[in-house]
């Protein structure tokens, strides 16, 4: 659909697995604004089996809400009232994204796992999609393992790579051959030809063609994701696999095709345009930019640094559905590292079974509340070392890793991701906006991080992100306006110093000057938080002055001046050193825990004083 002229009012709706939301935004007294929301259970089942039934009831609630007409009541098909007609009628846009079905899964297969594998990997997380294996020449399977491998499997679509252009053909026809007499079947029915995009040595084109030319494969080739060794090529097998999700998978879910007609642009897939809301966001104000999307099955971290963008998903960790597997990688004692009660491991591992067994229930207690965010914690942590394990320069020649090396701690050299050149982190997901107070998601996301020097921090307000990022296609302008005012909660600016010492010992002196000309001053110590209340509307210069075994960005023992945003939390300043110092002693790991919680103004302080004892 055509849009020649800047819209009135625009419609987003994203109908994922289990619940559509729609959210209405329009322009206000010259600005854009967020006007209302609306839920409904998803129509993907029977008796229904219609996705635009559960759109219509979520856009309902809109209607009702607003007493804006949207909905076109003549038909019994989904239709809008489009254009705009004046008044509270009409809308002029309508773009929706989809994660129904369990979203995009796809198995990637390349020659060198730590080469093209990897590219491949990148390619398809950045389009948004569950990467379920990834299968190469040398990745220490056997042939047969391989093929079991892939029939096991019923991925949406495969991404074969590997190879340079003009290199050798052998290896990346031999994965062809691994998955022509694999002869996998696709998750969805048997009626359609499983896509495999090939994204290898061009001079292999025409043999992959004939290996994987019977019935049961629809091959689509695009440029080379690796033409040379020191080349990354991914948007053209990123754009192939987005266009093929389209025609394979989502012509899937019942009523697609009626919701396809009535869209002013592609349906997306959830995550890519999440993805692609950080990075427009990014680019426009250009910026460094960490994002995480917390979900109940998992979690999502992005990364814009330098203009690279990159988004991986830990398929297991997550907060409701995978909070199991979040327990079981972390290991307990790294989740109760961020506990200051005296729990057993049983009362501890209780609290994460009742939510395994029910997911959709939120925290009861505070001790409840403590434990699901201490592992949050530990599920964003090994997120973003995954993430970093991706993150990293292209070379011809890497070491070996295998895939429990995933969770482990990258080193700060193996990732082009610079903590001290971070300018913003931006977190999403149920877990952090429905914190009972902004500050504990401010403190979940630092602690997980960890970021070092001058870092803003901000979060979603009502999951909106997806629904920006796809009318951010037709409208960037728009999109990060409402992004930027009505999306985010700015939360603050942590200024954080790498290095380690002793509890107490002096830090940094600081000095804050406030606008007014009125200058305070502060001594930061080894191991504590310090929380200076600034209001999100408020600039303030910070300047500071480390001894010579703390760096806050510049080097170690140098003098950095910042003028910094306030937030609803404030500006934070961070002694605790980097990696976080969090003593291994029950009582003394208690003591600092609750002084962060205290600086912080985190929970109740009856609470704190209770179980400080």
């Amino acid at each position: 659909m055509a849009i020649d002229k800047e819209p009135r009012y625009v419609l987003a709706t994203d109908v994922g697995s289990t619940t559509t939301k729609a959210r209405f935004f329009g322009k206000v007294n010259g600005e854009w604004k967020f006007l209302a929301s609306g839920e409904a259970p998803t129509t993907v089942e029977k008796p229904v089996e219609d996705v635009t039934r559960g759109v219509r009831n979520a856009v309902r609630e809109v209607e009702e809400l607003t007493g804006h007409k949207i909905l076109d009541d003549s038909t019994e098909e989904l239709r809008f009232v489009m254009p705009y007609l004046g008044g509270k009628v009409g809308i002029d846009v309508y773009v929706s994204t989809s994660s129904a079905g369990g979203g995009l899964q796809m198995l990637v297969t390349g020659v060198v796992k730590s080469i093209t594998a990897e590219s491949a990997q990148r390619a398809a997380l950045g389009a948004g999609a569950i990467v379920m294996d990834v299968l190469a020449v040398d990745d220490g399977r056997e042939i047969y393992e391989k093929v079991n491998t892939l029939r096991f499997l019923r991925p949406d679509m495969i991404l074969l790579a590997g190879g340079t252009d003009g290199g050798d053909k052998v290896h990346v026809l031999e994965m062809a051959e691994v998955i022509a007499v694999s002869k996998p079947r696709p998750r969805f029915g048997v009626s359609y030809r499983l896509p495999v995009v090939y994204a290898g040595n061009r001079d292999a084109r025409e043999d992959v063609k004939k290996i994987l030319s019977s019935d049961l494969f629809d091959v689509r080739i695009v440029d080379n994701i690796r033409p040379q060794i020191e080349v990354e090529k991914v948007e053209p097998a990123r754009n192939a696999i987005l266009e093929l999700f389209m025609e394979h998978v989502m012509a899937h879910a019942p009523g697609y095709e009626k919701l396809k007609k009535v869209v002013s642009t592609d349906i997306m897939p959830t995550p890519a345009a999440e993805g692609l809301m950080i990075r427009t966001f990014a680019e426009m104000r250009n910026v460094n930019v960490l994002g995480v999307g917390m979900g109940g099955a998992t979690t999502n971290v992005y990364s814009v640094f330098d203009g690279r963008f990159l988004r991986t998903v830990s398929a297991n960790l997550g907060m409701s559905y995978s909070i199991g597997n979040v327990l079981k990688e972390a290991g307990l004692d790294n989740v109760k590292r961020w506990i200051p009660l005296d729990m057993s491991d049983d009362e501890i591992m209780s609290i994460i079974y009742n939510k395994m067994i029910r997911p959709t229930t939120i925290p009861m207690t505070l001790e409840d509340l403590l434990v699901e965010h201490a592992t949050a914690r530990e599920s964003i942590r090994m997120a973003f070392n995954h993430h970093k394990y991706l993150a990293r320069e292209l070379k011809g020649v890497k070491k070996e890793r295998t895939i429990s090396d995933i969770f482990e701690e990258v080193k700060a050299e193996e990732t082009y991701i610079d903590m001290k050149r971070v300018d913003y982190i931006i977190g999403t997901g149920g877990l952090l906006s429905r914190a009972p107070r902004r500050a504990q998601s401010m403190l979940i996301l630092v602690d997980a991080f960890q970021p070092i020097g001058f870092t803003y921090i901000m979060q979603d307000s009502v999951f909106m992100i997806p629904h920006l990022g796809v009318l951010s296609k037709l409208y960037k302008e728009i999109a990060l306006e409402i992004f930027e005012k009505e999306c985010l909660v700015p939360l603050g600016t942590v200024v954080a110093a790498a290095g380690t010492g002793t509890p107490g010992e002096k830090v940094a002196d600081v000095t804050v000057e406030y606008s007014e000309g009125e200058k305070e001053r502060f001594e930061l110590t080894f191991g504590n938080i310090i929380r200076i209340p600034v209001s999100q509307h408020k600039e303030v210069s910070v300047t500071v002055e480390p001894t010579k075994k703390f760096d806050f960005g510049q080097g170690f023992g140098r003098k950095v001046s910042k003028v910094v945003k306030g937030g609803i939390v404030g500006i934070v300043l961070d002694g605790r050193g980097r990696p976080i110092y969090v003593p291994q002693d029950l009582g003394e790991r208690r003591k600092f825990l609750l002084s962060w919680f205290k600086a912080m103004d985190m929970y109740p302080e009856k609470f704190l004083e209770r179980i400080g004892g």
